[in-house]
């Protein structure tokens, strides 16, 4: 990962920290919103029909989706309050502890999975469409002892991004759970980010292939993909967070007028925020960024230039 990207997002922890502490009502209210945000995502990537708007009205009003399958409703149910006690154990600095990983994967599988939830593998199993087969499940309980005291000690001292990426990968890889593996390295992946102060960011089911693509690149030892998504994820959450304390100067626009008036075309720029170079944020499927963020581009090329 290029280290413009990584001073870029350094920047902004910076710029987010000086700001503490927000509002008690800008928190609550990205709270809640990353609660929908972070749920709809996750739980779409691993194949729930409920659309973001649906899994808002599940959540904040109670209904019933017509045509839509109860697992589905439990799922985001489920994955909402696994969300609050993310919130609980980040403002309570609680270590990441075997028990709680088995105490998140408890919750994400309560009342679907109930013979599995909370509960290591004890089958063989393996992974549609992956390129490895996941450990003898008679090894998932020392991986996962070894994976705990790895994560408390850092021993590679990796930055923060990298280490947050490894977190998720080796939980996806280790597998441990029959099922919600993958939601729960998300969630992992977060107290990670968040116990160091990083806001909570999400991986949006719209980035699903690039998401699996970059995760298969890791198994064959390239982390790289997978480390640029994340840190776009984070970049992403960072803006979020200084917009909505109006720190963030700038109004967001498509690349398309954004590429009006310059010698950039729209599918250059495009390419830039795919790459990271550009400030540039994901909504649904179009990247969203700011003449202020294209000028330090600019700038940044230029000096590089030199």
């Amino acid at each position: 990962m290029e280290q413009r990207i990584i001073d870029r997002i350094d920047e902004k922890k910076v710029k987010l920290d000086k700001l503490r502490p927000l509002s008690t009502g800008a928190l609550n209210r990205i709270r809640e919103d990353f609660g929908v945000e972070q749920t709809y995502n996750s739980n779409a990537i691993e194949g729930n029909t409920l659309t973001l708007q649906e899994t808002k009205m599940v959540l904040e009003e109670g209904v019933t989706i017509k045509g839509k399958p109860l697992k589905d409703h439990l799922e985001a149910k489920n994955h909402k309050e696994a969300v609050d006690l993310l919130f609980e154990i980040v403002n309570k600095r609680t270590d990441i502890t075997e028990a709680l990983i088995l105490e998140v994967h408890e919750i994400i599988l309560k009342d679907i999975e109930s013979d599995f939830a909370g509960v290591y593998r004890k089958e063989q199993v393996r992974i549609l469409g992956a390129d490895f087969i996941p450990p003898n499940y008679l090894k998932v309980p020392q991986l996962m002892a070894e994976y705990v005291e790895w994560l408390r000690s850092n021993p590679e001292k990796l930055g923060i991004i990298e280490l947050a990426a490894k977190a998720h990968y080796e939980i996806a890889r280790i597998h441990p759970f029959v099922d919600g593996n993958g939601r729960v390295a998300r969630l992992v992946m977060n107290i990670v980010l968040m116990k160091e102060g990083y806001p909570p960011m999400t991986i949006l089911n719209n980035d699903r292939g690039k998401y699996l693509r970059s995760l298969s690149a890791a198994n064959t030892g390239n982390m790289e993909p997978f480390i640029l998504l994340l840190a776009q994820a984070v970049e992403r959450s960072l803006d979020l967070y200084l917009m909505a304390s109006g720190a963030e100067s700038g109004e967001l626009v498509s690349l398309s007028v954004l590429a009006r008036g310059t010698r950039y075309s729209e599918k250059y720029l495009n390419l830039l925020a795919r790459k990271g170079l550009l400030e540039a944020i994901k909504l649904k499927r179009n990247w969203l960024s700011t003449k202020n963020a294209l000028e330090r581009y600019v700038e940044t090329r230029e000096r590089r230039r030199k």
